[in-house]
């Protein structure tokens, strides 16, 4: 086949399932996925294996003509294999009794393409055990199981694959030229090869028409589908409207308002409550998964977790918009937003429990959030749905949401904390004061500025950040918050701190601890003590920082159910602090403990901090290969999440390494 690429893994999966013994393999996925082409490729490829040849069969299933009937394939098949017409009876069963017998002996393969149901392959399967019968499907046609039938995922092209297909279609060179536009062009129609081959077909009709032309047009979600329809023959939409129209009325209206999830992926407790926005009786919303899997409009990527691809989500708005109110898409999209808010407020609760909140009343509080076994269960959920966080931040300030959309950057709190993820923090922050001010509350703004002005300074642009800083106080001391103005002054300290005015900073967080101290909130309190001893220690006065520092131990010491976080960031204070009082073994005690809470709690940053004081120490003893190794690694961590503190770290490994040279 001449554009035929990729499929390595399947066609070897192929391999794999006959030489183990099984008969019938079902390839199974969405319409225009390749599934007949791979089906064809491997047929050609295993020629040799089948004596008595090959028969393909058109079952109809999804073409939107009648389904080809079980007798009429039979009589074919038949007369196939040789049967005068004369001797094939017109009773189905008695057909199938002579097909397994004309079969028994023969070594044939048999590709049922498109096929419907269960019902209809199962008659058509051969007698014979050196037989195989390939079955392509978009539903998974799970009742041939118990047949002893395999299934077989037929997904996307990766992007590799993709381009090599276009450039067979188009010619290499001229996808060459464009490398990175075909690149693009395959992400856009979802590897599906059959788009992919619609818009070579339009390249291939004007030699001219450059690959970024094609992207510019197809990057327009609204007309993507009718663009990737247009070729004759060949449409991507009457692909999928074969599906859609097989749909009973409550899956069909679950994939239209699944479509309208802002995001690639969602769980369970997702379709759950979408599914309950149904205003009739809704149905079991498991059956109602099952039948869009088996219609192979939607996709399990890992248990209990889901997409749409691309362009089934394209078609299932469009439905949407054809088949349901405006008033409605809006509840729907409002009832997915506020499932993530309530189940990252739930997670944020978790990992951070200590946070003011400004309270959210919910237009139907989701039934189905999940529940989390720990603060480590709770962080691994906001790390997974971290993009679907996004999305519905972004998706709530298309609405004109705007509490709900500062609520959303709110939540997300724990995640930063923990990730240092700073470039989505700032995205977020960003959007959450912009959100505040359309709301009109100048508490929201208030503590997004606070939050916006420290992500700025981690990110470099300092004067921003004070920019941000004194708004913040000036929004706090506006509505009186006293609290909330020193947790901003704080913040201020802090940036002094990182911008080498240590001086300034230090009489900063003096005045912050003496306000401290007239306020009931003690943790706040240890944080500051933490904060000015780790300043002191930098600033060369270790001993003036051991006692902020123990004061702060004291204090989280009381916490460490609510706020581990903070009780390990002490240690590491106290590690430097010691370092700088020439108390090694202390010093090591207390940065091994951090590293270990640090890991635990998942704080990649945190704990290459303590891999980063372990090396100082170790060099400071003159174990220049247990420096090396502390170095390598928090190098390492500090470089997958993209800190500012990478270029210092690895200044003092090459250090090390330079002085192992000298010797």
């Amino acid at each position: 086949m001449a554009n035929f690429t990729g499929r390595t893994v399947e066609m070897a999966g192929l391999n794999q399932i006959v030489n183990q013994g099984a008969n019938v393999i079902l390839l199974c996925g969405p319409g225009g996925v390749g599934k007949s082409a791979l089906a064809r490729q491997w047929a050609h490829s295993a020629r040799s294996r089948f004596a008595d040849g090959q028969i393909h069969a058109d079952l109809r299933g999804f073409s939107g003509a009648d389904p080809l009937d079980p007798g009429a394939a039979l009589t074919a098949f038949l007369q196939a294999l040789g049967t005068p017409p004369q001797r094939i009876p017109a009773d189905l069963r008695e057909q199938v009794a002579l097909y397994r017998t004309v079969t028994a002996t023969r070594s044939i393969f048999l590709l049922l393409d498109d096929a419907l149901s269960a019902a209809q392959v199962r008659p058509l399967v051969p007698a014979s055990s050196s037989a195989v019968v390939v079955v392509t499907s978009r539903r998974r046609l799970t009742g041939l199981i118990p047949d002893g039938a395999r299934l077989l995922d037929v997904g996307p092209l990766p992007g590799p694959a993709g381009v090599e297909l276009l450039g067979r279609a188009v010619g290499r060179e001229r996808i060459a030229v464009e490398s990175g536009e075909a690149q693009e062009l395959v992400r856009i129609c979802g590897g599906l090869p059959l788009a992919l081959v619609v818009a070579a077909a339009r390249l291939a009709a004007r030699p001219r028409l450059t690959v970024r032309r094609v992207v510019s047009e197809l990057a327009d979600e609204t007309e993507r589908l009718s663009r990737l329809s247009a070729t004759e023959g060949l449409s991507m939409r009457a692909m999928i409207e074969v599906s859609y129209a097989a749909l009973t009325p409550a899956a069909a209206m679950l994939y239209r308002r699944l479509a309208l999830h802002p995001g690639t992926e969602f769980c369970a407790d997702l379709v759950a409550t979408v599914a309950a926005t149904d205003p009739g009786d809704p149905a079991p919303v498991d059956g109602l998964i099952d039948e869009l899997l088996e219609a192979s409009l939607l996709e399990e990527t890992v248990a209990d977790r889901f997409r749409l691809h691309d362009l089934l989500r394209l078609y299932g708005r469009e439905m949407s918009e054809r088949h349901d109110s405006e008033d409605d898409r809006r509840a729907v999209s409002r009832a997915i937003l506020e499932f993530y808010l309530a189940a990252a407020r739930r997670a944020d609760l978790a990992v951070t429990p200590y946070r003011r909140r400004l309270p959210y009343a919910y237009q139907g509080r989701p039934a189905d959030t999940p529940a989390f076994s720990g603060r480590a269960d709770a962080l691994a959920w906001l790390q997974r749905e971290r993009e679907n966080l996004m999305d519905a931040g972004r998706a709530a300030v298309k609405l004109g949401l705007h509490e709900l959309a500062w609520q959303l950057s709110d939540v997300t709190w724990p995640l930063w904390l923990y990730t240092k993820d700073y470039a989505r923090r700032l995205e977020v922050d960003q959007r959450g004061v912009q959100a505040a001010r359309a709301w009109g509350n100048r508490q929201a703004e208030a503590d997004m500025l606070k939050r916006l002005s420290r992500v700025q300074s981690r990110v470099g642009n300092h004067q921003a950040a004070e920019r941000y800083g004194l708004a913040a106080v000036e929004r706090h001391r506006e509505i009186g918050d006293v609290q909330g103005t020193v947790d901003a002054e704080e913040g201020l300290a802090t940036l002094y701190a990182d911008t080498g005015r240590e001086q300034q900073a230090a009489e900063a967080f003096d005045r912050v601890l003496t306000a401290r101290r007239s306020l009931p909130d003690l943790r706040s309190l240890g944080l500051t003590c933490l904060n000015l001893g780790m300043l002191l220690t930098r600033m060369g006065r270790p001993a003036d920082a051991l006692p902020l520092l123990a004061e702060a131990t004291d204090v989280f010491a009381g916490l460490t159910e609510t706020d581990p976080y903070n009780g390990a960031r002490v240690l590491l204070g106290v590690a430097d602090a010691q370092l700088g009082l020439g108390d090694l073994d202390a010093a090591d005690d207390a940065a091994t403990e951090a590293a270990g809470r640090m890991a635990q709690l998942g704080s990649a940053n945190e704990q290459a901090e303590a891999l980063d004081l372990l090396g100082r120490i170790a060099e400071r003893r003159g174990n220049d290969d247990i420096a090396r190794r502390c170095y390598r690694e928090a190098v390492a961590i500090f470089e997958s999440i993209g800190s500012p503190r990478l270029a210092a770290v690895r200044r003092r490994l090459e250090d090390v390494r330079g002085s192992i040279d000298e010797q």
